[in-house]
């Protein structure tokens, strides 16, 4: 296999309608083990991933595997793309078992993430715009889970659920931009982020000088962030993210000082109350789209949406840059991802084009 260039199509050896697109850094060779990151598209785009993820791969030394079978649809389908690419990868190169990772957009994230629930020994996930399976939050999962999703993403409110309630090692990663793949930066950060998983975890050797460029570029993200919820955010996940490789004391410190400020503690509870409004208001929404099943209040439930859902197409076409014009962005995202598949009603399919929200 070529080193240092994406290949679109290898082929399973032991399942040939199994196919991977492939990016092996330059300076492969199979007289050490390299790290392996498994990716997931929903629609089969393996490239697509490979893509985001070459730069990374290429200064960190992964071998980065992505799917071109493996799409939305019934697990059956996903669990077979996943057993042939891994067997395949493990035949053909050198591979850290101890550094296998998994990562995926939107529905391939919830292939990445029951992959690492399913019982393999996988070092990390990398979920991007989805999050568990079932999408319900956990306490605790046995692997690393680094998260990112655009602030106009609809599944934006799952994701941020699923950042409150883990507690095991974690991160969120929020960009500007819709239901979409991190951009480039963001993956880089992704992967650095494993690197420093994996330095905990000790599946490999503590970096001092790797560990200290992350630091200070972590420190530079908390101290330039302006928001003040975002730099909480930030100082909390950099303790985190360096406790028992770096010295946070004085990170702690701040940390402390910050949640105990009550313009802080009053914009925390601004952005809590914000998501729960949020929430209540897709809520509302889908409790009336049900309603268009029954005959006798389809009409009155098909005025309600139209008038609910032309609000927030008006909220979320204003010019300033807002949070409830980014709410909106994402309540319309939200109710028109799958609306045709939970309601047979062609009026209600054309209402959601007529309102859906395109950037």
């Amino acid at each position: 296999m070529p080193r240092g260039e994406i290949v679109d199509e290898v082929r399973c050896a032991e399942d040939a309608d199994q196919t991977y697109a492939l990016y092996l850094p330059s300076d492969y060779t199979p007289d050490r083990a390299w790290n392996l990151l498994l990716a997931f598209h929903p629609a089969a785009r393996g490239r697509t991933l490979v893509e985001i993820y070459r730069d990374a791969a290429e200064r960190y030394g992964y071998v980065v595997a992505a799917s071109t079978t493996s799409r939305n649809g019934p697990w059956d389908v996903s669990a077979r793309a996943v057993r042939a690419m891994s067997r395949d990868v493990g035949r053909r190169f050198v591979i850290d078992a101890a550094r296998i990772y998994t990562t995926g957009h939107s529905g391939g994230a919830r292939v990445a993430m029951q992959v690492a629930l399913g019982g393999s020994d996988i070092a990390g996930v990398i979920a991007s715009s989805a999050g568990f399976p079932d999408v319900k939050p956990r306490k605790t999962v046995r692997f690393p889970v680094f998260a990112t999703a655009g602030r106009d993403d609809f599944n934006y409110l799952e994701l941020r659920r699923l950042d409150a309630a883990l507690t095991s090692p974690h991160a969120l990663a929020v960009f500007d931009g819709g239901h979409e793949l991190p951009p480039p930066a963001v993956a880089m950060q992704a992967i650095e982020w494993l690197e420093l998983a994996a330095m905990r975890d000790r599946r490999r050797t503590v970096d001092a000088a790797l560990v200290a460029s992350l630091f200070d570029r972590a420190r530079r993200r908390a101290d330039q962030a302006v928001d003040p919820v975002e730099r909480v955010r930030a100082t909390r996940q950099l303790v985190a993210d360096f406790t028992g490789l770096r010295d946070v004391a004085e990170a702690r410190r701040q940390l402390e000082a910050m949640e105990r400020d009550a313009a802080v503690k009053d914009a925390v509870a601004r952005e809590r109350a914000a998501l729960e409004a949020e929430a209540r208001a897709l809520d509302e929404a889908l409790m009336i789209e049900a309603r268009l099943q029954t005959p006798a209040s389809r009409d009155a439930a098909l005025a309600r949406l139209d008038g609910l859902l032309g609000g927030w197409t008006r909220t979320a076409s204003a010019t300033d840059d807002t949070p409830g014009r980014r709410q909106a962005r994402r309540l319309l995202g939200a109710i028109a991802a799958g609306a045709a598949g939970r309601i047979g009603d062609e009026d209600y399919t054309r209402l959601v084009q007529r309102h859906r929200w395109r950037p």
